[in-house]
C-alpha cells in the first residue's frame, strides 16, 4: 500500500443548477473516490460547516473574530473493531445526505472586511497516514419574508431648509418623499413618491440612492463600509417652483439579501432621498429598507394608503356650463335686493345706471372663444 494509493477524492452535490439552500431543505450529494490499489480506512465522513470571520486592521493591530453558524457531520463508513476496512481499485460513489436545521441562517456573504461561508467537506481517514480532506462551497440562503406587517406599510418623511443666513435669506426648501413598503427582493423596483418645493433663488436636482451597509464587530470595535448599489436622478427644479415625484422607479439589481441575525456580520440597505443644494448642504430623507428572499405580494394592500399621501386629480372628460343666472338670482331676490337699499340711494342717478348693468344676467357660456369663431 503506498501513499500514493488514493488518485483522487472528491465531493459532489446534487442538483448544481440551484441558487442556494435554505433552512430545512436537504444537502444530497455523493463522495467520488479513486483508488489505484487495495486501501485501508478507518472511516469516510463528510462534514458541513458553516463560519461568519470579520478581520481589519485596527491602527497596527488586526481586529478579527471567527463564529460558526452551522456544523453538521455524518460518518458514512467506519470500522467497529480493531480491524480496519479493505477497499479493493477502483472508483467509488458513496450517497451522503445532511439535513439543515429549521433554525434561521446567516445567508452566505462576501464583504469588504468579512465573509459567512458554507462548505461541505469528505474526509478519508488511513492507519498510519494523515487524513485526506477535499471541501466544496455550498451557498445558504437565509429565508427573509418580507410580507411581515412591519415591512408592508408605507411610511413617509418631511424635512425642511432655509436657504441662506440672516438678511442673506432666499427662501425655504422642502421635501416630502413616501414609498409604500420597506422589505424588496432583488431585482424589484421602488416606487417612490416625492415633492420638491423650491422657494429659494437656487438650481435644485433631486435623486434617490440606496446603499449597502456592512457592519463588522471584533473585540469591542466596529467596522462600517458604504457602497452605493443603485441610484436614479431626477428633472432640475428651478427657482420659486416645485416638482412631483409620482411613484418614480429605482430598480434593485442582484445584491444579497440583509443579514441581520449575525453578531459580527450585518448587511443592510438605506434608501435615500436627496435634495443637491450648490453651496450647501444637500436635503436629505432615509428609509431603512430589507432585503429579502420571498417576494411581496402585489395583490396586497400596501399601494392603497399612496393615493392618501398625494392624492391625483383627473379633470372631467367634457367640461360643464355652469349655472345660468335665473338659477342663481331668483326674480324675487333681485327685488328684495333693489328695496333693501335706503331711500337717498335709490333716488340717485348713479344707482341707476350701476343696477341696469348689475342686475343683467351674465352672457351665455360657451367653450368657443368668440375671436375663434
Amino acid at each position: 500500500m503506498t501513499h500514493t494509493a488514493v488518485k483522487s477524492l472528491d465531493v459532489i452535490i446534487d442538483n448544481k443548477q440551484r441558487v442556494g439552500y435554505c433552512s430545512g431543505e436537504v444537502v444530497s450529494g455523493h463522495v467520488s473516490l479513486t483508488l489505484s490499489e487495495a486501501t485501508a480506512y478507518t472511516a469516510i465522513s463528510v462534514f458541513l460547516k458553516g463560519y461568519a470571520q470579520v478581520s481589519w486592521m485596527h491602527k497596527r493591530s488586526r481586529c478579527s473574530e471567527e463564529k460558526r453558524c452551522l456544523s453538521l457531520s455524518k460518518t458514512l463508513f467506519a470500522t467497529t473493531g480493531p480491524q480496519n476496512l479493505i477497499l479493493d481499485s477502483g472508483t467509488y460513489e458513496i450517497p451522503f445526505d445532511l439535513q439543515l436545521p429549521q433554525s434561521p441562517l446567516i445567508s452566505s456573504f462576501s464583504g469588504k472586511h468579512g465573509r459567512v461561508h458554507y462548505t461541505v467537506q469528505a474526509v478519508l481517514k488511513r492507519p498510519f497516514h494523515e487524513s485526506q480532506r477535499v471541501c466544496r462551497e455550498l451557498c445558504i440562503i437565509g429565508h427573509i419574508d418580507v410580507n411581515v406587517p412591519t415591512l408592508i406599510c408605507p411610511v413617509s418623511q418631511t424635512c425642511k431648509k432655509m436657504i441662506g443666513w440672516w438678511i442673506f435669506t432666499s427662501g425655504p426648501i422642502s421635501l416630502t418623499a413616501s414609498i409604500s413598503r420597506q422589505g424588496y427582493c432583488s431585482g424589484e423596483s421602488i416606487s417612490i413618491h416625492a415633492l420638491i418645493e423650491n422657494c429659494s433663488s437656487c438650481l435644485v436636482v433631486p435623486k434617490a440612492v440606496m446603499y449597502q451597509i456592512q457592519t463588522y464587530t471584533a473585540k469591542g470595535k466596529t467596522k462600517s463600509f458604504k457602497q452605493v448599489v443603485a441610484s436614479a436622478r431626477g428633472n432640475a427644479v428651478p427657482s420659486d417652483t416645485s416638482s412631483r415625484w409620482n411613484g418614480n422607479a429605482l430598480n434593485i439589481p442582484p445584491v444579497s439579501s440583509s443579514i441581520l441575525n449575525s453578531d459580527i456580520l450585518r448587511v443592510e440597505y438605506l434608501l435615500a432621498v436627496i435634495v443637491q443644494i450648490p453651496s450647501s448642504k444637500n436635503l436629505e430623507v432615509q428609509f431603512p429598507v430589507v432585503i429579502g428572499t420571498k417576494g411581496h405580494d402585489i395583490t396586497g394592500h400596501s399601494n392603497a394608503n399612496m393615493g392618501l399621501l398625494y392624492p391625483a386629480f383627473t379633470p372631467p372628460d367634457i367640461a360643464q356650463a355652469p349655472p345660468s343666472y335665473a338659477e342663481v338670482m331668483s326674480e324675487e331676490r333681485r327685488t328684495s335686493t333693489c328695496q333693501s337699499q335706503p331711500d337717498w340711494l335709490l333716488d340717485g342717478s348713479a344707482f341707476t345706471c350701476a343696477q341696469q348693468f348689475r342686475l343683467q344676467p351674465p352672457p351665455p357660456y360657451s367653450e368657443i372663444c368668440p375671436s375663434q369663431q
